[in-house]
């Protein structure tokens, strides 16, 4: 019975994540701890390789699409990944299974998703409806950021928070995205926050992997469910309510940061 609730589980997250591109660590990594009971540093190792697999396909689906602004993917990867890397080096220090390590986890992560769920709102109340296609031009022109250290900053900020709490590279990544990128349209800001997150979760999962803080049979019970699920949520985000997904996505998000911090 188990088992089918982890396949659920996943099928859920990965649909929200096509449909949003918000919801891989945000919620599936609070649904291991508080529904499952998984230890915090197994739940975020093993939700770093569930969110890099997950959206690997919704990245395939979004490629095929043509949605995917590869140039804004290699900026923003350019400070996350070094980013990252120096965080893994910092946890292989001190071991992530230390009590005080995993006490910052879950504060970290409580106020990571106090943060997604402020910029999950603010998207679905004041979030603009763009054109879905663009001259190449003005593609070519919407794929520049406001300045070119920028992305660099913002991913670095990015990659650290996901490898401590795989939180961050959906809504706080959507989010930023619409800052330095306020003239590409909605479908291709969810296809690059979905396509840069994989390389990220990839390089941070398998550094999780390492320190043995990834449990493989619950990983693959969670993709079973989460492939299909963003597969499918992928093609109807066209077609979603997307400001009443996203206001329940930030009540959910609000409610298990808080619990997270009160832990």
């Amino acid at each position: 019975m188990h088992d089918l609730a982890f396949v659920f589980a996943g099928f859920a997250v990965g649909l929200i994540v096509g449909l949003t591109g918000v919801g891989g660590g945000s919620l599936m990594t609070p649904i291991l701890i508080f529904f499952f009971g998984v230890k915090p540093y197994l739940a975020v190792g093993t939700d770093l390789l569930f969110a890099a697999f997950t959206k690997m396909g919704g990245t395939v689906s979004f490629a095929r699409q043509r949605l995917v602004p590869w140039r804004v993917v290699g900026q923003l990867c350019a400070g996350s990944i070094p980013a990252s890397l120096l965080t893994l080096y910092l946890l292989h220090s001190v071991g992530p299974a230390q009590p005080k390590v995993q006490a910052v986890m879950t504060t970290t992560l409580g106020i990571a998703l106090l943060l997604t769920a402020a910029a999950t709102l603010y998207k679905a109340v004041r979030g603009k409806q763009l054109p879905r296609t663009l001259a190449t031009a003005d593609l070519d022109q919407a794929t520049r950021p406001r300045h070119w250290s920028l992305p660099l900053l913002f991913g670095a900020v990015i990659g650290t928070l996901v490898t401590l709490t795989s939180v961050g590279a959906g809504a706080i990544g959507v989010t930023v995205l619409l800052v330095l990128y306020p003239l590409l349209p909605l479908h291709r800001i969810v296809a690059a926050d979905v396509a840069y997150a994989v390389p990220l979760t990839l390089v941070a999962g398998l550094g999780h992997a390492s320190l043995g803080s990834v449990d493989w049979a619950l990983l693959l019970k969670l993709l079973a469910g989460s492939i299909p699920g963003i597969w499918l949520g992928s093609r109807l985000t066209a077609k979603s309510p997307e400001r009443l997904v996203r206001s329940l996505l930030s009540v959910l998000l609000a409610y298990a940061g808080a619990k997270l911090i009160t832990i």
